[in-house]
């Protein structure tokens, strides 16, 4: 396969990817982007490798963790993120609760460390095992596993207030 069959067939599927990642589309494409010029220059090895699709994913997510600008997007309100066009379409409910579940969700997913955040996108939106997903982050599987287990007892502690009708921490 080559380079631009490989990005052709895969650089819908990356985005989407990015876009959980990061929680911006603009964001998602800059890292696309980034990780697809890294990917060129290493494309040899990358064609070589058992599954390049997973040796791509993992320089987005290395690349994503590695973002200087860490703090900015740690202060972004992630609002108004139009997932339309990379999410399947839900059920027809009431499209102003469905938009503030949605932005509660990014809130409380931005405020976990990186590491953590990009665990979860791969288990529950990629459904990679813990397996797959140590191979994409190169970590080992138990370091995978406490990752996932710290964020989704994050996210619960932040959901149980909200779900009470408190206030959001």
């Amino acid at each position: 396969m080559t380079f631009e069959e490989f990005v052709e067939a895969r650089l819908q599927a990356l985005l989407r990817y990015a876009v959980m990642l990061t929680g911006d589309p603009h964001t998602a494409q800059d890292l696309v982007q980034e990780t697809m010029i890294r990917a060129q220059l290493q494309w040899r090895r990358i064609a070589a490798a058992d599954l390049p699709e997973r040796y791509v994913k993992r320089m987005l997510t290395n690349v994503y963790i590695d973002l200087h600008r860490g703090s900015w997007l740690r202060r972004v309100v992630l609002r108004g993120v139009d997932l339309d066009e990379t999410l399947a379409p839900r059920t027809v409910g009431d499209h102003a609760d469905d938009l503030a579940d949605r932005d509660q969700m990014w809130l409380w997913l931005g405020r976990l460390p990186r590491q953590q955040r990009a665990a979860l996108v791969l288990r529950y939106y990629e459904g990679l095992t813990d397996g797959e997903i140590a191979e994409v982050l190169g970590r080992p599987v138990g370091t995978v596993r406490s990752w996932i287990s710290r964020a989704l007892s994050t996210l619960r502690a932040q959901v149980s207030p909200a779900m009470a009708g408190g206030d959001t921490p």
